[in-house]
């Protein structure tokens, strides 16, 4: 018999007690906690050993995001199979040698192997430490203590986890249970003469689902200021996990950025664009999953981290998306932090402090200057128990453990007295007790990072804090509302006269609760609304369409000029904070400015571009007006090749339908508000399609440095992009398109990485000489490919030299060959009248596919040897 259960949006769980598999399918961030809530985990004993219920095998996503998050965070789930079910723990009655099982795609599986490797061990040897920024000796003493925490050795994840990789074929999980992927994201399990359908695809507007409900917070904006925003660990179904959030004169930093942060942050009240900066503790999935949500701002959030912490996020990003790691920083605004001593981040001072804990963490101490003296406040996430810790001490260097003065050093940071402490008291080998922090002098203490009720005992020692509670440390004195109105009226109209800006921030500041309407589909606006804080729901039943809308934006601007109903709804979606402006003030003044000729001038491809899924959210008017003043109008006849030069650009179609193809077959039609363009306008790749004109096509063309900088919209276009890319390198024709296999992994992920990236270039220029129609696509194609093979021949010599690899001499002098041979095939496709005989797959494999898998697998063997994956 074959059970299937809906556990939650995009989660099932499949068991088939016959042949003693339980399989979760879907593994999004905290997939363990809705088991558990659904009573498919729970604690029990085996002959009399506790331990818990709970699945065997994992079931991946096909695609590596769904709207926007990740859709394989498979890292907590192994947890809870290795160690809480006992399948890794010598002796343990439920460990029978058979490992947990990842089945999925290649693709999918090989990520998740990556990622969960990473997640176990952060950075993995001393040269890798070293290339993060630790000295010699920082890197020896982490690597001793990081093989402690390891029982003295970094294992690979193929040691603790077996794999089942589905492809086109029906294939056998265990004793008999066949899975077979019907289509994207849709499988049938099939087990004598049963089956069972399995669909993990999001709708659209779809997310995942939090484990657990928020009550919907009011907060006002203070000076300095601690919000509690999450006291519980990766096991607790009623909690978010520990987390705070900073006010620091009025602006909002996260410290951490931990699973289902979205609605985190709409229950309190917090829109993405209010977010200033996130200081990020270390890379385990319950502090940093939620990442992605930080991605999709209007702006660069500032991230702040050690860079030994920000290269193991960067490595599991990587990992997860299957991409190289310096794309981590096309999102965010990096502002690496000295370890051990005072940062200034405009007047708060951090000061972050290297914990013991399996990957690279700091805990933080946060103060700033206030009377005579500070006030400060230290959050310590993911310590460690100063028992365990003694336990480590050991007198010889070269074995794994620490030093006495090293125990001393971070007894002395732990202990160290502020205002006000948040500790972890998770407890085990990993995690921090109350009681080592009975004599600690601070004003205040909290305890989090736990799943149950707090001890008498640990009752003496702190406190916990319900969610939302708000530790004032300096109260505010300001106006941080006005003065928030006063900054986003001055960017959006940055010429209008001063006395008129203090004219509109006069008005009144008008709170609504959630679910309240701003204004309704079809009423003629009496007021705008200017948001301040919170977000606010854009609703529009009539074309389908739903976004979000955060601080900046301005609720019936252009209706309310115009005098027209209004084309959609605008509800709070928690509690919203807005300047009230009245449409006849706000008329009196945009004309005294001589500011209506560019409104009008621009309404209608500002209406056009907020109707987008591209531009409908998260993009200040600022950005808008600079987009909308570089847009170029394009019209195409209808049957029309689109050329290099159209293809430079991000092009929005206004109107008509464009045919998408490869290998002379349609893969997809696009049509009005669609996109095309993002691959070489935005990420240097040249266009992995042939597209053609269905009918007379008009389009927006928008440069693509104007959008490359707006996280939110390349994170969509990147969406887009990888689900495209992954298509064409993994689903090739095998005849025409050139087709991934995984017997080209090296196992080093970041050079994996960079052979898929060549042979999506490799794709597109096939594609382009089919059609031997567009030399100047080719020749950018070619200069791409040039370009991106010698940045991928210098990083993997760097990595060969790094470890010491003895034949990279000779390795070097293959790549100079390999240089030379593209450059002249270059050359060759220069003379040739006709594109169409050049045989380039044929080529390519030649070329480089043979290198890698025999020169490539060579230094792959010997760094895999010494852990590096």
């Amino acid at each position: 018999m074959i059970k299937k259960l809906s556990v939650a949006k995009g989660i099932y769980w499949v068991e088939i007690p016959a042949a003693d598999l339980r399989i979760l399918c879907g593994c999004p961030m905290d997939s363990v906690k809705h088991l558990i809530k659904c009573g498919l985990i729970i604690a029990t004993e085996k002959n009399g050993v506790p331990c818990e219920t709970g699945p065997n095998a994992i079931l991946l996503s096909d695609v590596m995001l769904q709207n926007g998050e990740f859709s394989n965070l498979g890292e907590f789930p192994v947890l809870q199979m290795l160690y809480k079910q006992g399948l890794i723990l010598p002796n343990h009655p439920n460990n029978t040698g058979q490992k947990p099982l990842l089945i999925g795609m290649a693709e999918q599986v090989d990520a998740q192997m990556q990622y969960i490797y990473r997640g176990n061990y952060g950075l993995v040897s001393t040269e890798e430490l070293i290339a993060a920024g630790a000295t010699p000796a920082m890197a020896r003493e982490m690597m001793r203590l990081k093989l402690r925490f390891a029982f003295g050795a970094i294992r690979p994840t193929h040691e603790l986890l077996d794999t089942c990789i589905v492809d086109a074929d029906a294939v056998e999980i265990r004793n008999g249970v066949m899975i077979r992927r019907q289509a994207p994201n849709i499988y049938t399990f099939e087990y004598k003469n049963e089956s069972v359908l399995v669909d993990l695809n999001l709708a659209p507007e779809e997310r995942y689902a939090s484990a657990y409900p928020l009550n919907f917070q009011r907060l006002p904006r203070e000076y300095f200021a601690v919000i509690h925003s999450g006291e519980g660990d990766g096991w607790d179904i009623n909690r978010p996990s520990m987390s705070s959030i900073l006010m620091f004169q009025g602006k909002i930093y996260l410290i951490d950025a931990g699973p289902n942060l979205f609605a985190n942050l709409l229950a309190l009240g917090i829109g993405i664009d209010e977010i200033e900066g996130v200081f990020q503790t270390h890379a385990h999935d319950d502090h940093f999953s939620g990442v992605t949500t930080l991605m999709r701002a209007g702006h660069k959030i500032r991230y702040f981290a050690t860079p030994l912490v920000r290269t193991t996020v960067e490595k599991k990003v990587a990992a997860l998306l299957s991409v190289e790691e310096e794309r981590f920083q096309d999102f965010f605004k990096i502002h690496d932090l000295e370890a051990d001593v005072w940062n200034d981040i405009d007047g708060l001072e951090v000061r972050p402090v290297y914990s013991p804990h399996p990957v690279e963490t700091t805990i933080f101490y946060f103060r700033t200057l206030w009377e005579d003296s500070y006030k400060s406040y230290a959050h310590c996430a993911d310590i460690v128990s100063l028992d365990v810790l003694r336990g480590m001490i050991v007198d010889d260097p070269d074995r794994p453990g620490i030093d006495q003065a090293y125990f001393d050093r971070i007894q002395a940071e732990y202990l160290a007295p502020v205002d006000l402490k948040k500790l972890d008291i998770g407890g085990g080998m990993i995690h921090g007790v109350a009681r080592d922090f009975k004599e600690d002098r601070s004003g205040r203490i909290l305890l989090a990072h736990t799943a149950r009720e707090l001890s008498h005992q640990e009752k003496e020692i702190g406190s916990n804090a319900p969610y939302g509670m708000v530790d004032v440390l300096i109260s505010g004195q300001s106006d941080f509302s006005r003065r928030c109105a006063f900054s986003f009226l001055q960017e959006a109209f940055p010429t209008i006269q001063l006395h008129h800006l203090r004219m509109l921030i006069n008005n009144a500041i008008v709170d609504f609760s959630p679910g309240m309407l701003l204004l309704k589909e079809g009423q003629v606006p009496a007021q705008i609304y200017l948001i301040l804080t919170g977000m606010v729901e854009k609703i529009c039943t009539r074309n389908d369409s739903y976004s979000r809308l955060s601080s900046g934006v301005m609720v019936g601007e252009l209706t309310g000029l115009y005098g027209l109903p209004s084309d959609a709804t605008y509800s709070a979606a928690c509690f919203v904070r807005a300047l009230r402006i009245p449409v006849a003030l706000y008329e009196e003044l945009v004309h005294r400015n001589n500011l209506m000729v560019r409104i009008e001038k621009t309404t209608d491809q500002r209406a056009f571009l907020e109707s987008t899924d591209l531009f409908a959210e998260g993009v200040s008017q600022q950005t808008l007006g600079r987009i909308m003043d570089a847009i170029q109008i394009r019209h195409f006849e209808g049957g029309e090749l689109l050329s290099c030069k159209d293809l430079a650009a991000l092009n929005l179609i206004y109107s008509g339908q464009i045919e998408r193809s490869v290998s002379g077959e349609r893969v997809g039609v696009l049509a009005a508000r669609d996109f095309f363009g993002e691959e070489n306008a935005i990420f240097n790749t040249p266009c992995l399609f042939r597209l053609t004109t269905l009918e007379p096509v008009v389009t927006f063309q928008i440069p693509g440095e104007l959008v490359q900088n707006i996280p939110i919209v390349r994170w969509k276009l990147f969406e887009a992009y990888l689900n495209r890319a992954m298509k064409v390198v993994h689903s090739g024709d095998g005849k025409g398109s050139f087709r991934w296999n995984t017997v080209f992994n090296i196992r080093i992920l970041e050079m994996d990485t960079h052979h898929k990236k060549l042979v999506q270039i490799a794709n597109a220029i096939i594609e382009l000489l089919r059609s031997g129609e567009d030399r100047g696509s080719l020749e950018s194609a070619f200069e791409t490919l040039v370009d991106y093979t010698e940045h991928h021949f210098i990083a993997e010599e760097q990595l060969m030299e790094r470890y010491g690899y003895p034949a990279l001499r000779a390795h070097q002098e293959k790549h100079r060959l390999l240089t030379s041979q593209v450059l002249r095939y270059r050359e060759r496709l220069n003379k040739s009248e006709d594109l169409r005989q050049h045989d380039f797959k044929g080529f390519f494999t030649d070329w480089l596919v043979k290198h890698i898998l025999s020169e490539d697998r060579r230094y792959g063997t010997f760094l895999n040897a010494q852990g590096i994956y």
